[in-house]
């Protein structure tokens, strides 16, 4: 990288900020809680110059070395969210702001490979820069807005010229492109949480249509933008909401049928709902024409079925939880309908009872202070529910270290929804989870925050208020197991999942050394269990946890973390292919050796991840298996049994590699 040292104020600010960086290091070796106000002031004086940005991109290492993230969320890079990030570079004071942006240049050089972290690895650190590049696509402009300008000590211009040298070297002239083809490679996911890629969505309609900013016309970006602001020929130019109201007034059957049918369309094009198409559906319900209500959500045979036998359920959901700014629900009740939910009759009590449900004092406030106060909080959490069981697949777990719990939540809203009701009323009405484990009551109520400190960050309504309970209770089951034998997995998963979760468990690292044991074993029971071929053609009836070795692009190992088995199946390619859940926001990701996590293009439903099984089984380290249902072991071909073990050993599982820990 060039240097731009050039500014005769450069040489002195920077002695005085390495004298500033030295001291802080050593202070922070005799006091981990030391004071970086100092050292934060000197970095905030040096990104006010020329060159300043360059200089301390090149110490950034230095800087996290010496502490300068402390024990915050910064130090867990691969858990920071865009959005987020957002608000701390634009919104907060100057102490975080700065920190910030030391974060994004640390994420800037792990993604040019000048810095391999631990924590985070160059894909993730690339689709983290792109997406807040994609929330700050204002600053392209040149302009800074009055909010910008205004702020004190020159943060506005900091967070400009930021701006500025991440995209000097990530590359100006696909930006656009890269933004949207990454708010694409997102939606294919089928998030429920969706916020942040409307607001990037919203950044890339500026960006189109701001004549100040030069751009080319994008075919997939203008889908995106008329997927939330224009989907229909009567809310082509955007006109608002009470404007397009007016119109559905004025139209005839046909008028509002063909829209009914446009935002269908659109909505499953981009699996995002507009504003508009909450609007359609509230003035169909007040206007007596509820005929139009399956049109509009698009329903097939399977939904529609489900619609007529449940049609005043329905009805009430719609009545109670959609609003434009619960719109993302509009999808959620169609794909819960699609998915046959109600069928079962438990499911259509249960969300009668969350209907009517009252939620605490303390519920009401945590929901209040994530999602607003334009609508009634049980209003949000009713909207949530509907959006998690429609998509489970499209939980997440946030900026959050509990993939555990997300998990759990994915695989209730598939399984066993009414358990899922169930935990949400108790947790959000009485603000405690019930639980067994090995015939004893766990209570989430007096128990001590576990990975959780505080109010989850990030997540969806459900996830909000459920998580801290579960979170605490999973904890609650590792103490009781930490002194153990074994791998406490093999333990609470049954226990905390479900009876589904099978008894067999095989782990291939000591639980106290992380040393790799019998590993040809491991695999062969892996194969045996799970791969058609070898296990006597039996599906994966119920979704299984696991345990993943997650490693870099460059298969360097990054951390243990939890996934769902969900099937193995053959691929239109004739490629058997491990097809899973992974709640870490993202499944596209590169594990190195040319293992790369897909998300589409090789049969994955909306949701899934997969991999060819090979691959997955040389990143596994722990699966739960079925002792009764066990293939033969010795039918593996001793070939593939190498090929696994020798990309697991030239990677995770060599020795001194380290795979150690609890997964998180």
């Amino acid at each position: 990288m060039e240097r731009q040292d050039t500014d005769p104020a450069l040489k002195p600010a920077l002695m005085q900020f390495d004298m500033a960086l030295a001291e802080f290091a050593r202070a922070r070796k005799a006091d981990p809680k030391a004071s970086s106000l100092s050292l934060l002031e000197r970095t905030r004086m040096l990104m006010t110059l020329p060159g300043g940005f360059d200089a301390i991109y090149r110490r950034v290492r230095s800087l996290e070395s010496a502490g300068i993230f402390g024990t915050s969320d910064w130090a867990r890079p691969a858990l920071l969210q865009p959005a987020l990030a957002k608000h701390s570079l634009r919104e907060a004071g100057a102490v975080t702001t700065i920190v910030e942006a030391i974060s994004e240049l640390r994420m800037l050089a792990v993604t040019r490979g000048k810095y391999f972290h631990p924590g985070v690895s160059a894909e993730q650190a690339r689709h983290f820069l792109t997406q807040v590049m994609a929330l700050n696509l204002d600053l392209l402009s040149g302009q800074l807005a009055e909010a910008d300008r205004e702020r004190p000590k020159q943060l506005g211009t900091i967070v400009q010229e930021l701006y500025r040298y991440l995209i000097s070297h990530l590359g100006y002239e696909s930006l656009l492109d890269s933004l949207v083809a990454e708010v694409w490679r997102l939606l294919d996911q089928g998030p429920v949480q969706v916020d942040s890629m409307r607001e990037m969505i919203g950044q890339i309609a500026k960006c189109l249509y701001d004549p100040d900013i030069k751009t080319r016309r994008n075919a997939d970006a203008t889908r995106l933008v008329k997927a939330l602001f224009a989907p229909t020929p009567a809310s082509a130019e955007d006109p608002g909401l009470e404007v397009y109201e007016q119109r559905l007034e004025t139209m005839d059957d046909v008028a509002l049928s063909s829209e009914a049918t446009y935002f269908a369309r659109s909505m499953f094009d981009t699996g995002l709902a507009s504003p508009y198409h909450a609007v359609m559906l509230r003035y169909l319900r007040a206007s007596g024409q509820d005929d139009l209500i399956p049109n509009t959500l698009g329903l097939t045979m399977t939904g529609l079925d489900d619609l007529y036998c449940y049609t005043e359920l329905v009805h009430a959901l719609i009545d109670e939880a959609i609003y434009p700014e619960t719109c993302q629900a509009v999808y959620g009740l169609t794909m819960m309908l699609e998915r046959g939910s109600l069928f079962t009759p438990s499911v259509a009590q249960a969300l009668w009872r969350q209907i009517k449900l009252k939620p605490s004092a303390e519920t009401d406030q945590a929901l209040r202070e994530a999602f607003g106060d334009a609508r009634p909080p049980r209003v949000f959490l009713l909207a949530g529910v509907i959006n998690l069981l429609g998509q489970p697949l499209g939980v997440g777990q946030g900026n959050n270290p509990t993939c555990q719990s997300a998990i759990g939540l994915s695989m209730w809203a598939s399984n066993e929804a009414d358990y899922l009701l169930q935990v949400l009323t108790w947790a959000a009405r009485d603000n405690e989870v019930l639980s067994r484990f090995e015939g004893q009551e766990v209570s989430s109520r007096d128990l001590e925050p576990g990975l959780v400190q505080g109010t989850p960050v990030d997540v969806d309504p459900v996830s909000l208020v459920l998580i801290p309970h579960l979170d605490r209770i999973y904890g609650e089951m590792w103490r009781r197991c930490e002194n153990r034998d074994d791998d406490a997995h093999r333990w609470i998963n049954p226990e905390f999942y479900g009876w589904w979760v099978s008894h067999g468990f095989c782990v291939v690292a000591d639980a106290k050394t992380g040393e790799v044991q019998d590993y040809e074993g491991f695999i062969r029971r892996f194969y045996a269990s799970y791969h058609p071929f070898y296990n006597g053609n039996i599906p994966v009836i119920h979704a299984q946890p696991a345990g993943i070795a997650v490693t870099d692009s460059a298969a360097r190992f990054v951390g243990r973390h939890a996934i769902n088995i969900l099937r193995v199946a053959l691929s239109h390619k004739n490629e058997m292919r491990v097809y899973f859940f992974n709640p870490n926001n993202d499944s596209g990701q590169n594990w190195g050796q040319g293992i790369t996590c897909s998300t589409q293009g090789n049969d994955e439903l909306r949701g899934e991840a997969s991999l060819p099984v090979a691959e997955f089984a040389s990143r596994l380290y722990a699966f739960h298996y079925d002792t009764l249902e066990l293939g033969d072991l010795s039918a593996i071909p001793d070939e593939e049994v190498a090929r696994v073990m020798d990309l697991g050993y030239t990677s995770w599982a060599g020795p001194h590699r380290g795979c150690t820990g609890a997964t998180t």
